[in-house]
This record gives C-alpha cells, sequence and structure tokens, in this order.
C-alpha cells in the first residue's frame, strides 16, 4: 500500500470514499455476527464496525483472532454515527491484522509499581500519548519564543568537572581516570557564551541525586535555560513571565483535545497573562504565618509550603528577594545588605508550585571567589568561569524552567512522573 494512500484516525470524516488506516486496538468488543474495533494510532482514535456478511471470509476470521494491541490494517467507507468517538465510524470492507502478538498485560487497575514495571507498554496509554503531545508543544513554544526573541540556541556539555547547584545532588561517574559529574545545571556554560552571542539557552537533561520521594522530584528532567547579557534581575523576572504565557497560550491554542481528554479545567490557564505578581521572601514567609505555618525568616520554602502558597495565591507569582544563605555561590547579592540575593523563583498556582528559577548572576570577582570558598569548593575547579569575571564582565542574568513541572501544572497531572515515558527516581531505573 502506497505511503500517501494511509489517512490518521483524526482526518477520518463521514464519506463515500473508502479509506484505509493502520495503527493498534485500542479496544475490541465481539459479538456473534458484528465485532467493533476502536483504532489507535499517533492522532488519536477512530471506532470501526466488521460484520461477518460484509467481509470476506479471511478478513473476518482475521477480526474474530485480533485482541488489544495487535497491529492491524483496515479499509472501510466512513459514515456519520453520533455514538462513536468524533461522531464517525468506519464500516470495514477489509481487515488485515499485520502482528498478532501476544495478549496484552497492561489492563485498568493495575499496582502502580506493576506499571513502572512495564512502563514500555504502558506508555501507549491513551492518556500518556496525550501527555506526550502537551509536552512536544511545550518545547516546541520554548523554541519558538527564544528565536521570536533573538536568543541564539546552543550545545553545552552535560558532562562536568564542577558542581553548579550543590555538591549533594551530584552523580559522580568515571571519566578516563577522573571523576565527572552529570550536569545539575548547564547554567556555567551558557553564561560563558553570553560573551559572544549575548542571548542564549539551551534544552537539555539534567540530573539531581535527590533522594526525595515526593509526587515533584525526579533524577533526571529536561531543563530549559536560558542566559542574556546585560539583563538585571528586573529584566530577568520579565523574560520568565512572557516565556511561560507564551507557552501557555500555545498549548491551549494546539492542545484543546489533549487537555479536553485529560479531564484538564483550563478556566486557570485561560487567564495567564504577563505580568505576573511578585512577593519577596519575607512577603511570603509572612503568608505562610498566617495560614498556619510557623516559620522563620531564615528557613527555606519547602514543598509543602509552596504548595500552600500556591493554593493561597491563585495565580503564577514570583518569590524574589531569598536569604542569600539558600542559594548558590553564583547569586549575586544585594549590595545593601548582602544578607539577601537576587534570586526568584517562579510559582505556578494549583498547588503545583515552583517552576522556575531564576535571578541575576554575581559579576563582581572578588566576591565571587569568597563565596565559592566560603561554600567549600576548590577555586581551581572553578579557574575558567572566574575568568569570565576577569575578561569584560557584565551584568547578566538568567534562569532555568523544568520542561516537566510545566507539563505537569498544564495537564493537571496526579504526580510529575507522568510527564516522563521511563522517569527516573530514587529507586526506579528499569526500565
Amino acid at each position: 500500500m502506497p505511503e500517501e494512500s494511509y489517512i490518521h484516525a483524526s482526518k477520518v470524516i463521514p464519506s463515500e470514499k473508502i479509506v484505509h488506516l493502520r495503527g493498534w486496538i485500542y479496544r475490541i468488543r465481539k459479538m456473534k455476527d458484528k465485532i467493533f474495533v476502536v483504532l489507535r494510532d499517533a492522532s488519536g482514535i477512530v471506532q470501526c464496525i466488521g460484520s461477518e456478511d460484509q467481509l470476506k471470509p479471511e478478513a473476518w476470521n482475521a477480526l474474530n483472532e485480533a485482541t488489544i494491541e495487535n497491529a492491524i490494517h483496515v479499509e472501510g467507507n466512513p459514515v456519520e454515527d453520533n455514538r462513536a468517538v468524533n461522531n464517525v465510524e468506519i464500516r470495514l470492507t477489509d481487515f488485515k491484522l499485520i502482528h498478532k502478538g501476544e495478549i496484552f498485560p497492561v489492563a485498568k487497575d493495575q499496582s502502580k509499581e506493576f506499571i513502572l514495571n512495564n512502563t514500555h507498554l504502558f506508555l501507549r496509554s491513551y492518556k500518556s500519548t496525550n501527555v506526550w503531545k502537551v509536552k512536544a508543544n511545550v518545547l516546541r513554544a520554548a523554541r519558538e519564543w527564544f528565536f521570536e526573541n533573538d536568543f541564539y540556541e546552543t550545545t553545552p556539555p552535560i558532562l562536568t568537572g564542577a558542581a553548579c547547584e550543590g555538591g549533594s545532588t551530584l552523580f559522580s561517574i568515571k571519566y578516563f581516570g577522573e571523576t565527572a559529574y552529570l550536569s545539575q545545571s548547564i547554567q556555567l556554560y551558557l553564561e560563558a557564551l553570553i560573551y559572544s552571542l549575548e542571548k542564549v539557552y539551551a534544552i537539555t537533561p539534567s540530573f539531581r541525586a535527590e533522594k526525595m520521594r515526593t509526587k515533584r522530584h525526579i533524577n533526571e528532567f529536561w531543563h530549559i535555560e536560558g542566559e542574556e547579557a546585560w539583563i538585571d534581575f528586573e529584566g530577568n523576572m520579565k523574560i520568565q513571565e512572557e516565556l511561560v504565557a507564551y507557552i501557555v497560550q500555545y498549548v491551549l491554542e494546539h492542545n484543546k483535545t489533549e487537555l479536553k481528554e485529560l479531564g484538564r479545567d483550563v478556566s486557570t490557564l485561560e487567564t495567564i497573562k504577563a505580568p505576573f505578581k511578585k512577593i519577596n521572601y519575607k512577603e511570603a514567609v509572612d503568608t505562610l504565618n498566617e495560614n498556619g505555618f510557623n516559620l522563620k525568616w531564615d528557613e527555606d520554602i519547602k514543598t509543602e509550603e509552596e504548595r500552600a502558597l500556591s493554593n493561597i495565591i491563585g495565580e503564577p507569582f514570583f518569590v524574589r528577594d531569598y536569604p542569600s544563605s539558600h542559594k548558590p555561590f553564583y547569586v549575586k547579592l544585594h549590595e545593601d545588605d548582602p544578607k539577601w540575593c537576587f534570586s526568584a523563583d517562579l510559582m505556578a498556582p494549583e498547588g503545583f508550585g515552583e517552576i522556575i528559577t531564576g535571578g541575576q548572576r554575581e559579576d563582581v570577582l572578588d566576591t565571587l571567589i569568597r563565596r565559592i570558598q566560603e561554600e567549600g569548593w576548590k577555586v581551581e575547579d572553578y579557574s575558567w568561569y572566574i575568568d569570565l569575571r576577569k575578561y569584560g564582565s557584565v551584568p547578566h542574568s538568567g534562569f532555568g524552567l523544568g520542561a516537566e513541572r510545566l507539563t505537569w501544572w498544564l495537564c493537571g497531572l496526579d504526580a510529575i512522573q507522568e510527564t516522563l515515558p521511563f522517569p527516573r527516581t530514587r529507586n526506579r531505573i528499569y526500565p
């Protein structure tokens, strides 16, 4: 069959013309003289009906042998039927069983552990397919926004010789007799690239050896990171909110069907527009304490507090100006009071919490060296990074957006693990 003669399930409309489709059996219901088959392909699903008196014996026999997830080719006439998906049903004139296969092991109401052990099969589920489509458009929209705003996409390494976020969350590997690490963030390399391209970004995997077991933590994720020369803290937050607002609107426009099938209430998403609300760290702590928490000014805002704050405020917002003790050595300190720094977390509403961390970078050489030493790192391990402050240092800022956290919020999912086909967590490396 020529490639161009096949159409996708989502393109089927009532017509007198015979259509050809190929895919997998999503559902099947067998009766005495009729068999209903729901065909699944990359675009969606469509219902087909085969009748014994309308099919050749070999086609009818093949249809009788078919089971869930068998690969099939169908031929038939699409007719209007208000009871069927998309109000169309294909009356089969031919049916071919491309691969019968074994009994498919994944069914409804199976344990989470079973599903994770069989994720290579479970990712075929209709829900997963819809999530993958949303996530694909999250990445596409990000790239479009960066392109339209004159950022250059770059390809920094994910193997590194030094920490970016902190030593306790580093994955180490052997590298030709030396110790190397899987990147927590490619920020430091993007900072080097601004001295030639000024506005840069990259979309790469990042790795965090965190031992947390929560709905919002994974050990490998895709990081959308941007960096720009000559931009200060305020300008950087403007970039973040415009990027996120663009992605949200892009997904609403291009993934209406997927969001509906995921059961997502999009009313909150439809209101997302830049600029976003901004509160400082002290205001965040006060708000939490007024709502039953008991945080001190220098305590970290943890997952539970983020969730609560997200629900209280009810819209995307920044928590800005953190205590400098909370943030890595590269974050720029307030000159008038260095116990505070120019760092901000962008929080998603509806209890989803932080999706971006960003801020202004320290561009003063002596301050940078001192903070590296205070955190217990070897200055020589960062000599190349320190060089950036020796030769033409400029004010600059950047951020890192977690593609999975953003997708998690957009889809309204139960756990971030659902945004990856093969999630990597503390106790999960298979398959």
